[in-house]
């Protein structure tokens, strides 16, 4: 870190139970280099026990801190100041788009991490089968496991046009980890949820979900890969299917 301290001004989205939302301001100090997760804790420890927000692990691991800062959907926690905003400037703090308020920042991510389980997909593969393809030649060989690249944070749902307009929608992540399923089991029935018109075939190829994407997990991509998989499956259906002259 740097000596530079700046005076900023913290508008934080506020919502509570039955009252309409609104925005507060907070004035606070803080070196650019810092994240924004440290200056909404020092907010909530120095200035306003009432507000609500979720964290954990404070190194990009666990997804709890997804938000919008100023206007983008970020990761809090490794997000620096310096990026978002400028001395004497503003940081708009709101909770992810496309998922029920609780309160303040916290939203109610249930149903998506429904959808996830729901899937029946493991998120914890062979690390040869986590890693993406070019990264495989890089990777040490033997049994080792590790958690998929998904860290569940909602980003990339928070910034899709098409969760804004159809509730029923699976999602990029659904999508993102069928793709990643089937692309080491070629014959794994893909499941009906995703081959319709809640899932695959409502998106929007905006590919904002892999704008945001804080793992590198490329949605946009798996859900464009998935359907030429799904469209060829058809059409191979159609033609070993069809009557012989």
């Amino acid at each position: 870190m740097n000596g530079a301290i700046w005076k900023l001004t913290l508008r934080i989205f506020r919502k509570r139970l039955g009252q309409p939302s609104f925005f507060q301001n907070y004035s606070i100090e803080a070196n650019p280099d810092e994240y924004i997760l440290d200056l909404i804790e020092r907010v909530w420890a120095f200035q306003d026990r009432t507000l609500t927000y979720r964290h954990a692990c404070h190194h990009s691991t666990c997804g709890a801190c997804g938000l919008r800062i100023n206007g983008k959907e970020k990761l809090a926690c490794i997000t620096k100041v310096r990026s978002m905003t400028r001395a004497g400037g503003e940081l708009k703090i709101e909770p992810l788009r496309n998922f029920p308020i609780i309160s303040d920042l916290v939203v109610d991510m249930g149903a998506f991490f429904l959808r996830m389980e729901n899937s029946g997909l493991d998120q914890v593969a062979m690390l040869r089968d986590a890693c993406l393809p070019f990264e495989r030649k890089a990777q040490p060989e033997g049994d080792y496991n590790r958690l998929v690249d998904c860290i569940e944070c909602g980003l990339c749902i928070s910034v899709c046009p098409a969760a804004s307009t159809d509730r029923e929608y699976v999602g990029p992540a659904v999508l993102a980890a069928v793709q990643h399923d089937c692309s080491h089991d070629h014959e794994k029935l893909i499941p009906l949820n995703v081959d319709s018109r809640h899932g695959l075939w409502r998106c929007h190829s905006a590919f904002e979900c892999t704008e945001v994407c804080p793992s590198n997990v490329d949605p946009g991509w798996r859900i464009m890969d998935l359907r030429r998989k799904t469209f060829a499956k058809k059409l191979k259906h159609i033609f070993s299917t069809s009557p012989k002259d």
